[in-house]
């Protein structure tokens, strides 16, 4: 049993990490705050008034994130190719990454 403990100087212990999810490690926290920044800026809504930061998760159609997703993928691969595209590469990436986890979302939110 000793080896599946960690024991600190301190005399603290705690169950080892093996096996465990390091949420830590697979994020970058300046991506974070790039992406927490274009969705901030994307709150305000065409009438003026600021939508909640989690209105997304009242649900939307899988094919509403499909359809964006491409037009920022197409921005993503124009940069890429070194074209210019509609709001810049980090727009782009960002606008996938929203609709990527919306489409997750939306694909498991029943499963919880």
């Amino acid at each position: 049993m000793k080896n599946k403990i960690r024991q600190f100087k301190t005399g603290a212990t705690r169950d080892k990490e093996d096996g465990k999810l390091d949420l830590e490690g697979f994020l970058n926290p300046y991506n974070i705050q790039i992406f927490g920044e274009y969705m901030h800026k994307h709150r305000l809504q065409q009438d003026g008034t600021l939508r909640a930061s989690d209105n997304w998760q009242k649900g939307m159609p899988k094919e509403v994130y499909m359809k964006s997703l491409w037009r920022h993928f197409h921005d993503l691969w124009l940069e890429h190719r070194g074209y210019v595209s509609r709001e810049g590469i980090n727009n782009a990436i960002c606008g996938i990454i929203f609709n990527s986890f919306g489409y997750l979302y939306e694909e498991n939110k029943r499963k919880k």
